[in-house]
């Protein structure tokens, strides 16, 4: 809740602009759900359109929320599902991201299921108990179907890491992405989970993007603030194409 409507549309044109025309990376950009058209209008095929929030029910009396089929309508590709705003700040439990969850793969859009623990949770070793439980729930009802068909995206954010200026060590964020792709694997097969992509998000800026996508586990970054400044964002995707060249 950042940009007004002219900065979001100036924001995406800047975007769009300093892409490639051939570009090896994939690019989407996820602005507030009221400019979602107006963005839209600015994209073309090398920048997709994302939504930062859904409900889970198809239509009724629910004022104030949005279906996924709305979503589909405006162009929409992928929802995030899971924030940890959404999750600390907003009160989703696990079982309502679940069926946000199971609502955008049922029709047909891509889900990013973001998972990560607190600060407290950390400091008391329960990383792997909190993101676990977190997996377990959110992809309770993600068929395997949608995980192979490239509809499932997970990003990992350490809550303590989100607009902090923290940044889990490179080390660190490849410990429980190591750790989600095993349950992924658990989940649908190990072959299935080497091809999910999974992200890290937290403080993430051009300045560590390249470390972090060094890791073997790391297959892309979900951008909070960095993604606000056009020439950041776009150091940040230069990053993301010279690591998919090193691959």
């Amino acid at each position: 809740m950042n940009l007004d409507r002219a900065e979001s549309v100036d924001l995406a044109s800047k975007i769009v602009a300093h892409t490639p025309s051939v570009c090896p990376v994939e690019i989407s950009v996820i602005p507030t759900l009221v400019h979602l058209e107006a963005v839209r209008a600015v994209l073309n095929a090398k920048v997709s359109l994302g939504a930062q929030n859904v409900y889970f029910e198809k239509k009724g009396a629910f004022t104030g929320e949005v279906s996924v089929g709305m979503l589909r309508e405006m162009g929409v590709a992928y929802v995030l599902a899971g924030h940890s705003e959404r999750r600390h700040i907003l009160g989703e439990t696990d079982e309502i991201v679940g069926k946000k969850a199971h609502a955008i793969v049922a029709e047909g859009l891509k889900l990013i299921l973001c998972v990560g623990e607190t600060l407290e949770q950390r400091k008391n070793f329960k990383t792997v108990e909190v993101v676990g439980r977190q997996l377990d729930a959110g992809l309770a009802h993600v068929s395997a179907a949608s995980a192979e068909s490239g509809h499932l995206v997970i990003a990992y954010e350490p809550v303590w890491a989100i607009g902090t200026g923290l940044t889990a060590t490179p080390a660190q964020a490849q410990e429980v992405h190591s750790f989600i792709r095993t349950k992924l694997g658990e989940k649908y097969g190990h072959e299935t989970a080497q091809a999910i992509r999974i992200q890290y998000g937290g403080s993430a800026k051009k300045a560590n993007a390249a470390e972090l996508l060094a890791q073997a586990d790391i297959d892309g970054l979900l951008i909070g603030g960095a993604s606000l400044i056009a020439d950041e964002f776009m150091g940040i995707v230069q990053a993301a194409i010279a690591a998919q060249a090193g691959h």
